[in-house]
């Protein structure tokens, strides 16, 4: 029917079965030409098929099927339909989301997380752009063309540090730490968050690019400045998401347990 868009691995139409008549998304996987000719499809498609094909979930994009035609290089992902992506929907709206709206996008984003974390499946490429709304406000996550299968069941998930980018966008109505260089990435960091220190995160002079970078000393952690008009239960979910420290970053389980998601609104 039309083009609707661009995955990692992919271009997304919009098209009906021919037998139900149901509106399909067909996600056109690039098939490199030597990489079919000795196995058929590429790594990342045949990964992106079998995690689609394993996770189930009403948060997540739903795979119906693999359809391949007679031309070696027309290879489709059969999907579920959504009618928008959050990212077109935050450019088109004139008025941000309410917190209440935010709190309701979050939350299906956590359950979806934890779903994956639970099956031991890290997305790698969290972004609005990656989640998309059906006419009925079910937000799905999609877009597994990066994920990976988490190797250590025994070691705790925590969802990636895009999951408070993502918060913060929707309140914000826009990128919270938009950086056009690794530099300037971090710098946009500690102005938000503070200059990291061994103290709030043992294993900081541990880290191997460390000594790539100076970083610029600023002591104050700004997120309530910053999100002057958020409630106090958003900003915690916020710094609790902004952990420096993976380990004490919280988990997609327990932001679902969240005030932020259980008590009302105070400012």
């Amino acid at each position: 029917m039309n083009r609707i868009g661009e995955g990692t691995y992919g271009i997304v139409y919009r098209a009906r079965d021919s037998k139900s008549g149901q509106v399909v998304a067909l996600k056109k996987v690039r098939v490199d030409s030597k990489v079919s000719a000795q196995m058929g499809i590429s790594d990342s498609a045949l990964r992106e098929i079998v995690l689609l094909k394993k996770l189930r979930h009403e948060n997540i994009v739903e795979l119906k099927e693999v359809a391949v035609s007679r031309d070696p290089q027309g290879m489709f992902l059969v999907m579920e339909y959504c009618e928008q992506d959050l990212a077109k929907l935050l450019d088109e709206m004139v008025h941000p989301f309410t917190e209440p709206q935010v709190k309701c996008l979050m939350q299906q984003l956590f359950r979806a997380l934890n779903y994956m974390h639970t099956h031991y499946v890290l997305h790698r490429d969290l972004k609005v752009s990656n989640l998309l709304l059906t006419s009925h406000g079910i937000l799905k996550v999609a877009d597994f063309g990066l994920a990976r299968v988490f190797g250590e069941p025994e070691m705790s998930m925590t969802p990636r540090w895009a999951a408070g980018c993502i918060l913060g966008e929707l309140l914000l109505h826009r990128p919270l730490l938009p950086g056009k260089s690794d530099m300037e990435q971090i710098d946009k960091i500690i102005g938000l968050l503070g200059t990291p220190t061994t103290k709030i995160w043992a294993e900081l002079d541990s880290l191997p690019l460390l000594e790539n970078f100076t970083l610029k000393t600023q002591p104050f952690n700004n997120v309530k400045m910053v999100f002057e008009s958020a409630s106090s239960s958003a900003i915690d979910l916020l710094n609790a998401l902004f952990m420096y420290d993976p380990k004490k970053r919280i988990s997609a389980a327990d932001a679902l347990a969240h005030a932020f998601f259980t008590v009302s609104q105070q400012y």
